[in-house]
C-alpha cells in the first residue's frame, strides 16, 4: 500500500498537510504515516532530566497524534500509523523515507508567515531533485473547502 508521509509538529500549517494526506489516502486507497521528530537540542541536560523530557515529549506527541488519528478513522476510514524519531528533522524525514519502501509521497505544509514557508519546506524543497519520493507542499492558507476540492 502506498503511504503518504506527513510530519506532525506544532506548526499551524501541519493541519492542512494532515488534511491533504488523509483525503488523498482515502481517495486512492492509500495509508497515512505520521512522523514526529524530537530534535536533539531538547535533551542537552543531565541524563535523568533528559530521559524525563524525552518521555514527556513522546506523551505530547502521542496525545496530539490521537486527535488526528480519531478524525482520520471516524471521518475518512484511514487508520494512520505513528512513527517517532529523534534527531535533526530533515535528516530523520529522509531516513524514514529510505527505511519504509511503502512511502510514496512526502506531504508538508507551507507557512503563511512572511519569513517564508518554514524550515522543513525550505530544506526539503531545495533537495527535492534528489528525494526518493515526490514532495507535495500544501499551502497553509488554503481553506478547508478548497483543500477538499483539490484532494
Amino acid at each position: 500500500m502506498r503511504k503518504f508521509l506527513v510530519v506532525l509538529d506544532d506548526s499551524r500549517e501541519c493541519l492542512n498537510a494532515m488534511r491533504f494526506a488523509t483525503l488523498r489516502a482515502a481517495h486512492t486507497g492509500g495509508g497515512v504515516q505520521i512522523l514526529a521528530v524530537i530534535p536533539p537540542e531538547e535533551f542537552q541536560h543531565w541524563i535523568g532530566v533528559a530521559d524525563l523530557m524525552r518521555a514527556e515529549a513522546r506523551e505530547r506527541i502521542e496525545a496530539h497524534f490521537e486527535v488526528f488519528a480519531k478524525w482520520m478513522r471516524d471521518r475518512h476510514g484511514v487508520n494512520p500509523e505513528l512513527v517517532i524519531r529523534e534527531g535533526e528533522p530533515a535528516a530523520e524525514i529522509l531516513a524514514q523515507i529510505r527505511e519504509d519502501p511503502e512511502i510514496g509521497v512526502l506531504v508538508l505544509g507551507a507557512s503563511t508567515e512572511s519569513a517564508g514557508p518554514g524550515p522543513l519546506v525550505t530544506q526539503l524543497s531545495r533537495a527535492s531533485g534528489g528525494l526518493p519520493v515526490p514532495l507535495t507542499i500544501v499551502p497553509g492558507g488554503l481553506s478547508k473547502e478548497r483543500l477538499e476540492a483539490i484532494a
